[in-house]
């Protein structure tokens, strides 16, 4: 692997006036089940990308040699401990940090920062308001109720929204909680996440005759995507159609107790964790499959969804989505057209609409065409990334 460039090089080439250099600040560049993040940064056109991270991590899996590595200080965690333990208040920033990463803005030239996550944004709010030129930060979904019941962090996000020019939302659902949070209505953008449709073409599923059914869903093993209510749906399932298989493909912190509770539902051999796999090797397993669950839930501590990424490409695979009406879930899917969405942690409804589904061949069939025509049309990469960049353009000036 070749050496990223110096920061001097990256400088005298991000100072050409053909586009304006807009840096993208990321903690950690990229973790795995980030690539929805590095499709949005390479693909940009109209402005060039520059990022700033606090480390990397999957440079081959994500390679991008315009960037800057401005790690944690020496006092970090120290000065983490203070704020959240003895002032029970977001950390942020210190004034050293502040002079660092504006020597990086400046030596690119850069004229706008994008803060990827409004929790980091909270962090970074002393640099926001120190560095002259605009930011703009994006919310994903778990970034926008986490810790809001704490007047402190409360008031923290609502300095943070003050303070930048422009607020990016993946949902509207998204937007309208940051709305109620007190963000300004006039700031906010939504930007969906840009899907690589002609890379995931649409293939018509062939149903089993037999009812050995292949089930799928694809996310990181949090709580907030419903992951219990999946095993459930589907040991209800199989109690009719025992020939019938799950994948979970994706890692977390909840990876034993979902073991665990297949077992306990005596589907154990019926359900797979292959772990954190490919690009290529999750696609071959969409096209494996016949139907995607997604049945997402708020999480406890307020984690919700945007528009979850794995389901759109499930839709555009062909996959017919069962999902919940949760967060951004339905703008994206039109229930019994594009997808069939139920009622959060309810697998008892979701596992009726499993049965009532795979008897309807033709009516899983049209549900599959149009849940992957929804996708090109409303959340095809080309499109957002050209709406992107006008919102970059506007945030500039």
């Amino acid at each position: 692997m070749s050496a990223a460039p110096h920061l001097d090089d990256i400088a005298q080439q991000s100072a050409r006036p053909t586009l304006p250099v807009v840096a993208n600040y990321c903690a950690t560049f990229l973790k795995p089940e980030m690539l929805h993040i590095y499709r949005q940064i390479t693909s940009l056109k109209r402005v060039e990308p520059f990022v700033i991270a606090q480390k990397r991590e999957e440079a081959e899996r994500y390679p991008f040699d315009r960037l800057a590595i401005v790690g944690k200080p020496a006092l970090h965690f120290a000065r983490r401990f203070w704020f959240r333990e003895l002032r029970d208040a977001p950390w942020e920033v210190s004034a050293g940090e502040v002079r660092k990463l504006i020597g990086v803005l400046d030596r690119v030239n850069a004229q706008l920062l994008h803060i990827y996550f409004g929790h980091i944004a909270v962090h970074l709010l002393p640099l926001i308001r120190a560095w002259p030129k605009p930011s703009v930060v994006s919310f994903h979904g778990a970034d926008v109720m986490v810790d809001l019941d704490k007047p402190a962090y409360r008031a923290a996000a609502q300095r943070m929204l003050e303070s930048v020019r422009m607020v990016l939302v993946r949902s509207e659902s998204l937007g309208r909680a940051l709305i109620n949070l007190g963000c300004p209505a006039v700031k906010i953008r939504l930007q969906h996440t840009g899907i690589p449709v002609d890379e995931i073409p649409f293939r018509a599923r062939t149903w089993p005759d037999k009812g050995a059914w292949r089930f799928v869903q694809a996310c990181r093993l949090i709580e907030k995507k419903g992951l219990r209510v999946s095993l459930r749906a589907f040991a209800k399932f199989a109690g009719r159609h025992p020939e019938s298989t799950f994948t979970i493909a994706g890692d977390g912190p909840l990876r034993t107790e979902l073991g665990q509770l297949a077992a306990d539902l005596g589907i154990a051999d019926k359900v797979f964790f292959p772990g954190f796999i490919s690009q290529t090797q999750l696609r071959e397993l969409f096209y494996q499959s016949h139907i995607f669950l997604h049945p997402s839930e708020v999480g406890g501590d307020g984690n919700q969804e945007g528009i979850p990424n794995s389901m759109l490409e499930a839709m555009a695979s062909g996959l017919p989505v069962f999902a919940t009406e949760h967060g951004g879930i339905p703008e994206a899917i039109e229930n019994e057209r594009s997808g069939i969405l139920v009622k959060e942690r309810d697998d008892a409804a979701l596992a009726e609409a499993l049965l009532q589904w795979t008897t309807n061949s033709e009516g899983l069939a049209a549900i599959a065409r149009n849940g992957a025509e929804e996708v090109r049309k409303r959340f095809e990469q080309t499109g957002q990334t050209r709406q992107l960049e006008d919102y970059y353009l506007e945030a500039i000036g």
